[in-house]
């Protein structure tokens, strides 16, 4: 039933005795929500003489905008690259079990398959799903199969394609539809690719350059088109060199403007050595994007299991492709991937937790409701002990998950 209650009559919450992340620091004030957004306390007070229904003791702790994954293949077992029936209850398993992990939104992502997956799969799931359920779907990213050859990582060789003409044509024959999709990652080097970029730019979709060998004026090319995110830096990528830094020179190049490329790294310990995030984050801090690029087998036990048409193995924390020595992305989780962050690049509290939810935003340009706490704002919080350890996760003002004793 429908209420007819207005949104001046919604409950207010007050979350009390905590540092909140404003304005690119933690500064001690309250924090007030009503009917799912963030309220400007002084028009509460004097236009409204407004007051708190509940009152939230946040114990001293830090609270955060909500983490945004952009790049998460699965977890917990589902797999989003299979073509099944459930792909949607796959999706909210995972949207459910990451708000542990302080994630309320979220990108899934699917690994280079054949286009019979990509139009059993993607019409699965709507922008928007999980909510008060789960963490948010965001929109797909479909990581490849426009990709190297050569730099492939785990995806299959056979999953592959080029363009033909680089127009829609190609996008449409693979994926069947690009609604409900976020994030694309090509490799700029493929003939007839900037066209494919300029086209999904002009829908408003973020093209993504990675598992490439491109050199930095292709790179630089691709920008010019509208590509503004870099998948996962360092890996899958042609090393830096000093007279070609690759894609890697995107970070301080002279043809992309301050502030349009954004750059993914899976801050795990594994992928990324520590003087490399260093490198990156001093180079460009306000580009960076943690991504947890986690598999299904996020969550379990080693062992084998799936991503797409692979057949994967953890060994330790270490997943490769069964028999090899190839990375196929991790098992971290996006707190995880904070804490070590900064622990890694020896950046400050505030550097690390919008590196996973400012930075996000930014790039999916989403930020007047999401990745800050903005008056206005989707009250999509994170609550953290001063270890960065998730405390509790709020979507909509409402929690949905909560450490236990």
């Amino acid at each position: 039933m429908p209420s007819n209650k207005s949104v001046s009559d919604a409950p207010i919450t007050q979350f009390f005795n905590c540092r909140i992340l404003r304005d690119h620091k933690l500064q001690r004030e309250d924090l007030w929500v009503r009917d799912g957004r963030i309220l400007d306390p002084e028009k509460l007070f004097f236009d409204e003489q407004g007051y708190a229904d509940k009152r939230v003791d946040c114990e001293g702790c830090i609270i955060s905008p909500g983490f945004i994954d952009v790049q998460i293949n699965g977890g917990y077992g589902k797999d989003f690259s299979q073509a099944t029936d459930d792909a949607g209850a796959k999706v909210s398993f995972v949207a459910k079990k990451i708000l542990e992990h302080g994630v309320t939104s979220f990108c899934p992502t699917l690994v280079s398959s054949p286009p019979a997956v990509y139009h059993k799969v993607l019409p699965q799931i709507k922008v928007g799903e999980g909510g008060v359920h789960g963490a948010g779907v965001l929109g797909f990213h479909l990581e490849g199969p426009f990709i190297s050859v050569n730099k492939r990582g785990a995806h299959l060789e056979q999953s592959l394609r080029t363009f033909q003409s680089g127009g829609i044509k190609d996008l449409m024959e693979v994926y069947g539809s690009l609604e409900n999709v976020a994030i694309v990652t090509v490799a700029p080097e493929l003939n007839h690719s900037q066209s494919a970029v300029r086209e999904l730019s002009q829908r408003g979709i973020i093209v993504s350059l990675g598992h490439s060998e491109a050199n930095l004026s292709q790179a630089e090319e691709a920008v010019k088109h509208g590509a503004s995110f870099i998948t996962h830096l360092f890996n899958a990528m042609g090393p830096f060199h000093h007279r070609d830094p690759g894609i890697v020179g995107l970070l301080t190049s002279d043809q992309a403007p301050e502030g349009s490329v954004f750059y993914g790294m899976i801050a795990d310990g594994i992928h990324t050595n520590p003087a490399a995030l260093r490198i990156a984050h001093s180079a460009n801090p306000s580009g960076l994007v943690l991504v947890t690029d986690a598999i299904p087998a996020m969550g379990l036990p080693p062992g084998r299991h799936t991503l797409g048409q692979q057949k994967i193995e953890i060994k330790g924390l270490h997943a490769y492709v069964a028999g090899t020595t190839t990375l196929c992305g991790s098992i971290t989780t996006m707190d995880m991937c904070v804490r070590h962050f900064k622990e890694a690049s020896r950046c400050s509290e505030t550097d690390a937790l919008e590196a996973a939810s400012l930075h996000p935003a930014q790039l999916l340009g989403i930020t007047d409701r999401k990745g800050t706490l903005d008056y206005g704002s989707d009250a999509d919080l994170v609550l953290l002990d001063d270890g960065l350890n998730v405390k509790a996760t709020y979507i909509s003002g409402e929690e949905v998950w909560r450490k236990g004793p």
